[in-house]
């Protein structure tokens, strides 16, 4: 078992129900996650006993990265699991310190028309050790502190909600990995149930919603999952969770040209938002050869940018960070994948 797939109460847990005692987690947590040691033998204060145990039980193991992107203000990594699936992540190098963006699933079922991730279906969840080793290879390898996270690479993270939470726990946690509630962000293009279940939970974690379009219409073309919900139970649920957390809600919204970029859809979607707890984060589209889809161009973003302001809704436009990136979610995977065929 690797030692990174536990929360720290599932280590003390493990730990008291095999004869140690409950500090004896502690220990562990702090030589691993503060200390960065991966031998057990050279964990000093740790018995002879508990020694042995952790090296016939546990592994310390993080995967590897085996491609890196690099740009200005952003680096891309291919990284191999243990059973040769890849994953990516992006890391962004920010005024205010360093986010990384890291995948949640192998593979997504979601079927976006817009997006990479898609293209190369679902094969599997990601494990609690593969979502926080994403974190842990970067800063070794880069030699850096994470600052932020945003759970926004490939996978939906509400697909895989149980070891979401337990990312939560552990990502959060000062003597883990240690990021504050309010610099991890949790994205999903709207599985409602699990909305609902967020808000219950009140982590203080940012929620961001991929929404992309501001009609049913326009919606069902291209996000396949608002055949099973639609764009008022996802506001319904918005408007519970915000109610429940009193916390800001970010709306993505991908301009593409031709589909979603006109005035109308921007006079739509401020009539979607106005007045609530969110604000609009407007995306330049990464282009990519395996969709037919264009990126609105600037004066279209802008025109769109102007309308939302002009009707008081809070918006800004994402800045574009390594355009000479394999950029789209899932790209730098899918051509690898290709590559290996």
């Amino acid at each position: 078992m690797n030692i990174y797939n536990f929360t720290w109460e599932e280590l003390e847990k493990y730990l008291i129900e095999n004869g140690f005692k409950k500090y004896n987690a502690t220990q562990i947590i702090e030589w691993v996650y503060e200390k960065k040691e991966f031998d057990f033998n050279k964990m000093t204060n740790l018995s002879k006993k508990l020694i042995s145990f952790c090296n016939e039980k546990f592994v310390i193991e993080t995967p590897k990265i085996i491609k890196v992107e690099k740009s200005t203000l952003a680096n891309k990594y291919l990284l191999n699991l243990k059973d040769n699936n890849k994953i990516e992540c992006v890391l962004m190098n920010h005024d205010y310190g360093y986010s990384l963006c890291i995948s949640s699933q192998v593979g997504c079922n979601m079927g976006c028309s817009f997006c990479e991730s898609g293209r190369l279906k679902k094969v599997r969840d990601l494990t609690l050790d593969e979502l926080i080793t994403q974190i842990i290879e970067v800063e070794n390898y880069e030699k850096i502190r994470i600052d932020s996270i945003v759970v926004m690479g490939i996978g939906e993270p509400f697909d895989n909600f149980e070891n979401i939470k337990r990312f939560i726990s552990v990502a959060t946690n000062n003597k883990m990995i240690g990021i504050g509630q309010r610099h991890i962000t949790i994205s999903t293009c709207g599985l409602v149930p699990k909305i609902y279940e967020f808000a219950d939970l009140e982590t203080g974690v940012n929620l961001a919603i991929s929404l992309h379009a501001p009609n049913n219409e326009i919606r069902d073309k291209i996000m396949k999952v608002n055949h099973a919900y639609k764009i008022e139970k996802i506001m319904e649920a918005l408007d519970y969770y915000i109610s429940k957390t009193n916390r800001r809600v970010t709306i993505e919204y991908i301009m593409l040209e031709g589909i979603n970029d006109s005035d109308e859809c921007a006079y739509e979607l401020s009539n979607l938002v106005k007045g609530k707890l969110m604000y609009v984060n407007l995306i330049p589209y990464n282009e990519t050869t395996n969709f037919n889809l264009k990126r609105s161009n600037d004066f279209k973003i802008k025109s769109f940018y102007d309308i939302l302001k002009m009707n008081n809704v809070n918006v800004t436009i994402r800045k574009e960070m390594g355009g000479n990136l394999s950029a789209a979610c899932g790209q730098l995977r899918a051509r690898n994948e290709s590559d290996e065929k």
